[in-house]
C-alpha cells in the first residue's frame, strides 16, 4: 500500500509548493524574495523539529554527518539561486530552467551514481512534462534569457536533483520526520544570514505572519514531509519529474485566486503535463504490483 500511495504523496507535496508562488504574491511589498525563502525555511525547520522533539522521533544516533550537511546545503542553496534567478531572467524563464532541468539532472545523477538508466517510460514523461512547463509559462511575459540568470536556474535545478538523490538513501533508514527536520533546521541556520541584511519589519505585520505560516508550515514543513515520505518508495528521478506538478499548481491558481488568464497554448501545457504525470504515476504502480508479485 505505501509503495501505490508514494506518488501520490510526492504528487500533493508539489501541489502545496505550487501555492508559494499565489502566497507570496499576497505578500507585503516591503518583503523581499530571498527574505521570504529564508523565513519560509527558518518557519518550515523550527515547526518541523518541534513535531520531532514532541513525537519522540529525533532520534541522532549513527547518522551519516556528511549526508546530512549535502542534503542541507543542497536544499539552502536552492533558495537564493532559484529566486535570484526569477528575479534576473524573468518568471517564465526562471521557473521552467530551474524547475524543468531538475528532472533531467536527477535522472543523469541516477545513471553516473548508481548506474540506474532511467526506463523509457520515465523518458517520455519528463520530456511530455517539460514540454507542458515550456507552454504553460511560453507567453505569460515578455522572455528576457540572461546568462547568468540561466546557470543560477540551472544551479537551482541541480540543488533540488541532488536533494532528492541524497533524501532518498537517508529516508530508507532513518525516520523520515527525524530527516527533513535537520535537514531543514540545518538549512534554515545556513540562510539565516538573509534575515539581519533584509528589511524584515513586514513580518511583524498580520499579513506577514499569515504568509510565514503558509510558507513555513504548509508549504515547506508538510510538503516536504511528504515528499520524503514518498521518496522513500520511488527513484528521486521519478520523484522529481512528479514534482513538475507544482507550476501546474501555480498556474491554476493564479487563475482562480489572482484573476490571471491563460491562452490556449498555456490551457495546453497543462494538458501535457497533466499526461506526463498521469502516465509516471501508472507506470510506478504498476511497477510497484510488479515488484510484490516477484516477492510473492
Amino acid at each position: 500500500m505505501k509503495g501505490k500511495l508514494s506518488p501520490f504523496l510526492i504528487l500533493l507535496a508539489a501541489i502545496l509548493w505550487g501555492t508559494t508562488g499565489t502566497t507570496q504574491a499576497l505578500a507585503p511589498e516591503a518583503a523581499h524574495p530571498i527574505a521570504i525563502g529564508a523565513t519560509r525555511l527558518a518557519v518550515g525547520g523550527l515547526f518541523l523539529l518541534l513535531i520531532a522533539l514532541i513525537t519522540g522521533k529525533l532520534k541522532l544516533i549513527d547518522w551519516p554527518v556528511k549526508t546530512i550537511i549535502g542534503a542541507s546545503l543542497c536544499m539552502a542553496l536552492y533558495q537564493p539561486l532559484f529566486f535570484s534567478a526569477v528575479s534576473i531572467t524573468g518568471v517564465a524563464i526562471g521557473t521552467v530552467v530551474a524547475i524543468g532541468s531538475a528532472p533531467i539532472l536527477s535522472g543523469f545523477l541516477e545513471w553516473m551514481f548508481f548506474k540506474n538508466r532511467p526506463s523509457k517510460v520515465w523518458w517520455y514523461s519528463t520530456i511530455l512534462s517539460i514540454l507542458g512547463c515550456l507552454m504553460l509559462f511560453m507567453n505569460k511575459e515578455s522572455l528576457y534569457v540572461d546568462p547568468i540568470g540561466i546557470i543560477m536556474a540551472l544551479g537551482a535545478g541541480l540543488s533540488f536533483a541532488s536533494y532528492a538523490l541524497i533524501s532518498r538513501d537517508m529516508v530508507g533508514k532513518y525516520s523520515t520526520l527525524s530527516v527533513v527536520a535537520v535537514v531543514f533546521t540545518l538549512s534554515a541556520i545556513c540562510l539565516s544570514p538573509f534575515l539581519f541584511i533584509f528589511d524584515m519589519s513586514w513580518i511583524m505585520s498580520f499579513r506577514g505572519v499569515g504568509i510565514s505560516i503558509q510558507l513555513g508550515i504548509m508549504a515547506t514543513g508538510v510538503a516536504y514531509f511528504l515528499f520524503a515520505k514518498g521518496l522513500a518508495h520511488v527513484s528521486s528521478s521519478t520523484a522529481v519529474t512528479l514534482a513538475l506538478a507544482e507550476p501546474m499548481t501555480a498556474a491554476l491558481l493564479g487563475v482562480f485566486m489572482l484573476g490571471e488568464n491563460l491562452n490556449t497554448i498555456s490551457w495546453l501545457g497543462i494538458f501535457l503535463l497533466m499526461l506526463g504525470i498521469g502516465t509516471l504515476i501508472r507506470s510506478s504502480k504498476s511497477s510497484s504490483s510488479k515488484n510484490k508479485r516477484r516477492v510473492a
